[in-house]
């Protein structure tokens, strides 16, 4: 008891000396100086404080300036950085400063500020001097101020509980800003003030997106979530009404003309909007000319217009289960700009001419206008190639010989393939999934791939190599760096409980092994977890001004040219490409490298709304089958539970630790897996087990699972 007495009076005296030292400033003091501000002059008061003070230089929170003499670290005092909110209300402020270790902030202290909005905090040692703690001081710029929720709406007032788990306030609405939203609805809602004190913020309901649980509302609200609009603002739809579809002499000066040259189209059955063609003309002695032709949006969507802006804003079409959601208004993204079949259209070309052995011995890039002969699906470009019957039999199996050529190559240069199973839903009229699929990508598919790939790189290397030396010209990459080794590490280690090798020795022998294991894996029930556990051990492809190599694909340029329709970046890079062609300056390199950061944002969250709206039909196909058995596959582990995906579905849900009565689990992270303290039992990565359809949120799009108790 004595012994607690004196740590809590230690505990104390340290607080108070620390304070000293803060109102000191920078001033140097010795521990009678300090003894004399705390007012303590006893010999056992000094003897305590000069034991304070060596914790405090062991801690971190003192320093010795000069000999018996102490000031307190420079601490930043105000540091800068965004909101992680816990789920206790608590948060940590991760500093823009990478060097700053997270700051820890009670929920008292957060002031109003919301998960992700960047704050500026007051920071301070905690009693133990060793974690930094914190209270914001200012908001400086809101992460985001609308949220989806559902409306709550009485005689009196009304609120919106946020779906958003990390918004841990309900919003009071006033009656008069309901904007006619009913009880239960699902709606949008922005903050409008958050008065001083007050517990909850002020909103109003700015959009009303209907009946929970119906498709529409759904997928409407996983968009508005992502900050993707779910309609054109008036401005951008009449200036791309005012667009012609007739082309005019004017358009097709300084054009190259294609449209007597075989040209097609290979895109998926239900696809409208065709950024690509092939074009193909055999020439003499065993030589073809091959042109990638792009449709040529930045003919268009010009500089500073309504629609660029849309389309800087969005920066990518978003794809969610059962619906596009397109960059471009429909007027140009499946009409003028489509490339459509019988129709004569503007594009911008890469062509190359090849030998049989996939050999590139010239290669042009400019300005074209192409007439399309065919739009074949994929699935009649494949039934051509394995029956090698039908339209254009010869050219296509032609072009697939030349991208195999062109695979090989890329595999042989150190390229990785990810081949991960994708699953597809079928729907209903009214969008309810009734079955599930598995999307196979066959020779059709990769014949796109391969050349699409071939004219990303080549006019990437054209740029890169236009101006040698310090004169490099600005332009738009799309870079992939080499993995972290530490991740790569934890994931050999892993696959090799599964029988799979990887050498490490180099990036060629990294990707010769994670070729080897992809393809071993295919079909197998592990492929989608170790494709997944593999790709997040990569680092992640962005978009950039700063000029390096692709290592996914072992080239060393890259870009992307081939989708101006649905990718800004693309469009972008049509505006450099041109401007080079034509022996142009420089662009701002400034400017573009911000557009880049955006695209890159966006593309992140359009892949997270396409995610969303996956477990959302997962959840919606499951729902009906609370209590059913199924096999599953162990396919993540966290500290509060495990994931498992079906073998037979692929839809992915959550066995909790606390839904695992018989022992008390505990994550063991480096080892992925889950261990029972008392009897031991181990739950790993990769694991098959017979799961129990417990419960199923379709609000929250989550699936909760439960051990089958004869597994």
């Amino acid at each position: 008891m004595a012994k607690n007495k004196s740590a809590n009076i230690k505990a104390v005296l340290a607080k108070l000396i620390t304070g000293v030292f803060e109102k000191s400033k920078k001033q140097s003091l010795n521990y009678k100086q300090i003894a004399a501000k705390l007012n303590l002059t006893d010999p056992l008061s000094k003897e305590i404080i000069q034991e304070i003070i060596q914790d405090q230089i062991l801690a971190g929170v003192l320093v010795q300036s000069e000999k018996g003499k102490y000031k307190i670290k420079d601490l930043k005092i105000l540091i800068t950085g965004t909101v992680d909110m816990t789920a206790d209300g608590s948060g940590y402020v991760v500093p823009d400063d990478e060097f700053e270790k997270d700051i820890y902030v009670a929920p008292r202290k957060l002031r109003n500020a919301l998960n992700g909005d960047k704050v500026s905090v007051h920071v301070y040692a905690n009693k133990s001097g060793k974690k930094k703690e914190g209270e914001v001081v200012e908001i400086i710029k809101r992460a985001k101020t609308e949220f989806i929720g559902i409306a709550k709406v009485s005689d009196k007032f009304a609120f919106v509980i946020p779906d958003d788990r990390k918004m841990l306030h309900d919003i009071f609405v006033p009656l008069p800003d309901i904007n006619q939203a009913k009880n239960n609805e699902k709606v949008v809602v922005s903050i409008t003030d958050w008065p001083e004190g007050a517990k909850n913020p002020i909103g109003k309901i700015t959009k009303v997106l209907g009946v929970q649980g119906e498709n529409n509302t759904e997928m409407n609200a996983i968009l508005a979530q992502y900050g993707f609009p779910l309609q054109f603002p008036d401005a951008v739809e009449a200036e791309a009404n005012a667009i012609p579809e007739q082309l005019t002499e004017e358009d097709l000066k300084g054009r190259r003309d294609f449209r007597e040259v075989l040209t097609f189209t290979i895109d998926p059955a239900d696809a409208k909007d065709f950024d690509d063609a092939i074009s193909f003309k055999k020439l003499e002695n065993g030589v073809y000319e091959i042109g990638v032709h792009i449709a040529d949006v930045s003919h268009y969507v010009r500089p500073g217009s309504e629609l660029d802006k849309e389309a800087y804003d969005r920066a990518t079409s978003v794809y969610l289960v059962d619906r596009v959601i397109p960059m471009l208004p429909e007027r140009l993204s499946n009409g003028v700009c489509s490339l459509r079949p019988n129709e004569d259209k503007l594009c911008f070309s890469a062509v190359f001419k090849m030998n049989d052995k996939a050999e590139i011995l010239d290669k042009w890039f400019g300005k074209t206008i192409i007439h399309s002969n065919t739009r074949f699906s994929y699935e009649d470009a494949q039934l051509i190639i394995e029956n090698k019957l039908g339209k254009h039999v010869d050219e296509i199996l032609k072009l697939n010989e030349l991208a195999h050529l062109l695979r090989e190559e890329k595999f042989r240069n150190g390229a990785i393939s990810f081949e991960s199973t994708e699953v597809k839903f079928k729907l209903d009229e009214k969008g309810k999934p009734i079955g599930v699929y598995v999307k196979e990508r066959k020779d059709a598919h990769k014949l796109i791939e391969d050349f699409m790939l071939l004219a990303n790189k080549q006019v990437a290397e054209y740029v890169a190599k236009k101006h040698k030396g310090k004169n490099k010209l600005t332009f738009v990459y799309r870079n992939h760096e080499a993995p972290n080794l530490e991740n790569l590490n934890n994931f050999v280690t892993f696959a090799a409980r599964f029988g799979y090798k990887i050498n490490t020795k180099s990036d060629k022998e990294i990707a010769k092994s994670l070729n080897y294991l992809m393809e071993d894996v295919e079909g197998k029930k592990e492929q989608n977890m170790l494709t997944s556990l593999a790709i997040r051990s990569m680092a992640k492809a962005i978009y950039t001004t700063k000029r390096t190599n692709h290592y996914g694909l072992a080239f060393d340029f890259y870009t992307h040219f081939t989708s101006p329709i649905r990718r800004y970046p693309d469009i972008m890079v049509h505006r450099l490409l041109e401007n080079y062609l034509n022996n142009g300056k420089s662009a701002n390199a400034e400017e573009f490298e911000l557009a880049s950061i955006h695209s890159s944002a966006m593309e992140k969250k359009a892949a997270e709304a396409e995610r969303a709206s996956i477990k959302y039909k997962q959840a919606e196909y499951l729902e009906d089958n609370i209590g059913e058995v199924y096999k599953g596959i162990i396919s993540g582990v966290t500290e509060w539970g495990m994931y498992v995906e079906i073998i037979e579905n692929k839809c992915e849900g959550m066995v909790r630790l606390r839904d695992l009565t018989d022992d008390f689990y505990v994550l063991d992270e480096k080892n992925y897996r889950i261990i029972g303290q008392r009897k031991g039992k181990i739950y790993q990565l990769g694991d098959e087990v017979m799961i129990v359809i417990k419960k199923v949120d379709l609000s929250k799009r989550q699936i909760d699972f439960k051990i089958h108790s004869d597994s």
